[in-house]
């Protein structure tokens, strides 16, 4: 299996899901019937063999972010951000364990009554046992988003590429919704996205991925079946790598 023809083959990734993509249609919150076709993309992910490991933000809920320019601290504002992306991992562990796939969430923030802490030799074993495991609460600390939370246990987990599902089918010169004329890169470099300020993800998590050479594999998972369609090396994706 491989993600594309200008990858090597993969046996674990680390699945990026920001949280406006569990609103479905929605304008706010969770819409279980969409996470519920997430859910089964998932699985399709994992009955090929595949280990899979989850990050899921919580801009669906609450972002700390925007918590912070309407005057909040930011600390506090950033660790409500934190159980936002707690309360989706629940949500998609419900509907992963609905199809009989057995889930984890470990979270980085200690909460013991709902999830696992972040344990990174429990987790291997998960993984090995064929189990998903979901990491929640990003880094466990202020002023990082889940993009670096997603990055560092990418890293961590020694996944062979991170995968960032999200609204958009890729990686643009510039913003697809605002200008018509925006061209989608098929590969890019981590530089070029850095240099150019290309938004695929915040500059650490680019930078982490970089430094330990994970390729960042940029899709829209609202097209139904695209995930199985990226892993195949099909399908409409940009991948962020190292020069060639």
């Amino acid at each position: 299996m491989s993600v594309s023809a200008q990858m090597p083959p993969v046996r674990r990734v680390l699945l990026k899901l920001s949280g406006e993509v569990l609103m479905g249609e929605k304008q706010f919150g969770i819409d279980t019937d969409f996470v519920a076709e997430l859910a089964a993309e998932v699985k399709a992910a994992r009955d090929t063999g595949l280990e899979l490991c989850l990050v899921i933000g919580g801009g669906n809920i609450f972002r700390g972010m925007a918590g912070a320019a309407q005057g909040m601290e930011r600390a506090q504002a950033d660790y409500m951000g934190m159980l936002a992306t707690v309360m989706n991992a629940l949500a998609m562990q419900s509907a992963l364990e609905k199809l009989g796939v057995e889930t984890r969430v470990q979270s980085a923030v200690q909460m013991d009554q709902v999830c696992e802490p972040v344990i990174r030799r429990r987790a291997e074993r998960h993984l090995a046992k064929g189990r998903v495991v979901i990491f929640a609460a990003g880094v466990g600390a202020p002023y990082f988003t889940t993009d670096s939370g997603a990055a560092l246990r990418a890293a961590e987990m020694q996944c062979d590429a991170l995968l960032k599902g999200t609204s958009v089918d890729g990686v643009y010169d510039a913003d697809p919704k605002k200008d018509p004329t925006a061209k989608r890169f098929e590969t890019v470099t981590y530089d070029r996205v850095l240099g150019d300020n290309l938004k695929v993800m915040d500059a650490s998590a680019v930078a982490l991925c970089r430094d330990n050479r994970i390729p960042i594999v940029v899709f829209s998972i609202r097209e139904k079946g695209n995930l199985a369609r990226v892993l195949a090396g099909e399908g409409v994706q940009t991948i962020v790598q190292g020069e060639a």
